[in-house]
């Protein structure tokens, strides 16, 4: 089969990608402090051949840093470090979207700096632990809920974690819709239970994730924003609900609307959740008129059978590019991929695990 569209330049919005082959966003926790430094800027450039690099999870806001060591965007010294980072790429031909997570109620106080707190729609908590560099791993406490003031606080540090990043180099930012952080917790009747404007219906439950969509597209430029979409993904306590179809047939009507340059949908059965039916995928692919991106365990064969059915536009691959910071060239010139992956090196602190993977030659002359 001709491998040839992958590698295609195409058009997203007003940023011409070299490819069409996207490194998915991952968490990698390396932000001593919060802040983005030298050796993630080593990471993401070595990576830079992509056709579009979507950062890892970025806080929008000192409530969001969820995680030990999750890099945010909020404050001057986080838009200096994300310089060097936009930097690293571009002076590799590279595209570097941030990706923006708020991680609501997915968190521990233990990882928030002072003044911070837990939020969510609900004060539901999340069931499972969350690593803290501190005590080890502790139970997801019950998160405060949002109050009508501090949601409109919440969508504000959205808008302004999307101009700095603007500020910071990134060619555009990805709202992360998915994997049961803030704005999934929004979309599933289980973690929000709100009697207000956002709760209970389903036009209630996308309420803020729209809003925060149009306000972010608003202040940066629609070509600039896309959004990650995870329907039936079961992460971060994330069950089935009825209206899941529903849910989404709605947002993928209403995000064409606002304009967004692309949505990325993901599939996480590859990881154990249950698959995103083909339906669903087709209902978005219909009423979303723009970019598609699809991710998920895909191989470069069922990437090109994906792209010539114009089922998808773009691709991301994931655990790959940990790998294979030359994934592109490798697959490009069919050559064996390594996928000896040192999962204990994933949300370490240091270099080993993120920037010491060898490209093709190196790895030859070290066999």
């Amino acid at each position: 089969m001709s491998t040839k569209i992958a590698f295609n330049a195409y058009e997203l919005g007003e940023t011409t990608l070299s490819n069409r082959i996207v490194m998915a966003p991952m968490t990698r926790l390396r932000a001593i402090n919060n802040i983005p430094n030298a050796l993630i800027a080593s990471y993401y450039g070595q990576r830079a051949a992509a056709g579009l690099i979507i950062s890892e999870g970025v806080s929008p806001s000192p409530n969001g840093l969820g995680y030990a060591r999750m890099p945010g965007l909020f404050s001057e010294e986080q838009v200096k470090g994300w310089k060097l980072v936009t930097t690293a790429v571009h002076e590799k031909g590279g595209k570097i979207f941030a990706q923006l997570m708020h991680a609501g109620r997915i968190g521990h106080p233990l990882n928030l700096p002072q003044g911070a707190r837990l939020v969510a729609p609900s004060a539901i908590a999340a069931a499972g632990e969350m690593w803290t560099d501190q005590e080890g791993k502790k139970e997801h406490p019950v998160p405060q809920e949002l109050t009508p003031a501090q949601l409109e606080e919440t969508k504000n540090e959205f808008v302004q974690a999307a101009k700095n990043a603007i500020e910071a180099g990134f060619d555009g930012v990805e709202l992360h819709g998915a994997n049961g952080y803030l704005l999934e917790q929004f979309l599933s009747p289980f973690s929000n239970t709100r009697t207000d404007n956002y709760g209970g219906s389903i036009e209630n439950r996308a309420r803020f994730v729209l809003e925060v969509a149009a306000a972010v597209a608003l202040a940066i430029g629609r070509e600039k924003v896309g959004i990650r979409l995870s329907p039936y993904g079961a992460h971060n306590a994330m069950p089935y609900y009825a209206e899941v179809d529903a849910t989404y047939t709605y947002l993928a009507e209403k995000l064409n609307d606002i304009g967004l340059v692309y949505i990325h949908l993901v599939d996480h059965s590859a990881m154990g959740a249950p698959e995103v039916p083909l339906s669903i995928k087709k209902v978005i692919r219909e009423k979303f008129k723009n970019t598609l991106i699809l991710s998920g365990g895909y191989t470069l064969a069922r990437a090109e059978e994906d792209l010539a059915s114009r089922s998808a536009d773009l691709v991301a691959f994931g655990r790959p590019f940990i790998s294979n910071p030359d994934l592109v060239e490798r697959l490009r010139k069919g050559l064996p991929l390594n996928i000896k992956l040192d999962v204990s090196t994933f949300y370490s602190a240091d270099a080993k695990g993120l920037i010491d993977y060898p490209v093709f030659e190196e790895e030859s002359v070290n066999a």
